[in-house]
């Protein structure tokens, strides 16, 4: 017998609480994803290492592992779109996952209507659906199609979210863009870190890139890249 793929492809829930997952699990496959449900940072580890998964949705909180040092793992290892889902909503649980590579943060209790469209969002920019041509700017040049970013010959790893940060600044050089408009027209919705979200980004950015000028600040307005 033939089994037809989700449509959507398959999302890997990590998530310890059964009533939560069931509900989550119930709005994505309504929504055509297919959901493989685990309870343990450890089986989490172990189906990503079998299988194949468009994006994780990951709790913070596990019985048998911290969900940023599982986080932390799956970023070393891969670049899988991972939204954070947790009732931990202090600002510094947010910004720590973020600097280690999640696309998103969403916090409990939550609608799992906006959790899906989230997901979505994660998505199209994980996946974006035209191809585009390189930008340069300087000796930096940005590979739409690969996802690649490479500083004077030599390849730099950014997480996702930095690369979409990246690519909208070199896209609109010498336009100042406040922080709520980068939030908009990168993150794609109201984004729970607030603007402070933008700012460790950016900090991100200057440091992997090695070139602090690319980027400028203007105070008060927000940032924007040099011309």
């Amino acid at each position: 017998m033939n089994v037809r793929a989700p449509r959507g492809g398959t999302i890997l829930l990590v998530e310890d609480e059964e009533d939560i997952a069931t509900l989550v699990r119930t709005y994505l496959e309504r929504e055509g994803f297919g959901v493989t449900w685990v309870s343990r940072g450890g089986d989490a580890l172990l189906a990503l290492e079998q299988n194949e998964f468009r994006l994780a949705i990951l709790d913070l909180q596990l019985p048998d592992a911290d969900g940023l040092d599982l986080c932390r793992a799956i970023r070393e290892s891969s670049s899988l779109p991972v939204v954070i889902v947790t009732a931990r909503d202090e600002e510094i649980d947010r910004i720590v996952g973020l600097e280690i590579g999640a696309d998103d943060y969403v916090t409990k209790p939550f609608s799992p209507r906006e959790l899906v469209a989230r997901v979505r969002a994660v998505l199209r920019r994980a996946e974006p659906e035209e191809t585009h041509e390189a930008i340069v700017a300087g000796d930096i040049e940005l590979e739409h199609d690969g996802r690649t970013v490479s500083v004077a010959g030599q390849q730099i790893e950014l997480t996702g979210r930095e690369f979409d940060l990246l690519a909208y600044f070199l896209a609109n050089p010498g336009t100042v863009m406040s922080r709520e408009r980068l939030l908009e027209r990168v993150w794609g919705l109201s984004f729970p870190g607030g603007t402070r979200t933008v700012d460790v980004h950016v900090a991100q950015l200057r440091r992997k890139l090695d070139r602090p000028d690319l980027i400028r600040t203007v105070r008060g307005s927000g940032y924007k890249a040099a011309a």
